[in-house]
């Protein structure tokens, strides 16, 4: 129900699919996906490290430790933004 309620929405953005007059066409949804995709990443990314020098100068003698979950919690998050930018590639 939802993938197609994607697909219709997607038809429709596109002006169907080569209406011309329409000047959002298919080609141009990548970049709106990618920048819908990279909102979530940027306000995690800034949520980890915020924590992470908050968690520093709450308790300076752990900061190894936590330098080193917050670079995988930065990893983990800005994985989600390479999957953003991958998948306009695979809607084509």
């Amino acid at each position: 129900m939802h993938l197609a309620m994607v697909h219709h929405v997607l038809h429709l953005a596109s002006g169907g699919l080569g209406t011309s007059g329409n000047p959002f066409h298919l080609y141009n949804l990548g970049a709106l996906t990618y920048g819908l995709a990279a909102i979530g990443p940027g306000i995690g990314i800034g949520l980890v490290f915020g924590h992470a020098i908050e968690a520093m100068a709450r308790q300076p003698e752990a900061s190894g430790r936590i330098t080193t979950y917050m670079w995988i919690g930065f990893a983990l998050t800005e994985a989600l933004a390479l999957i953003g930018i991958a998948v306009p590639f695979f809607i084509k």
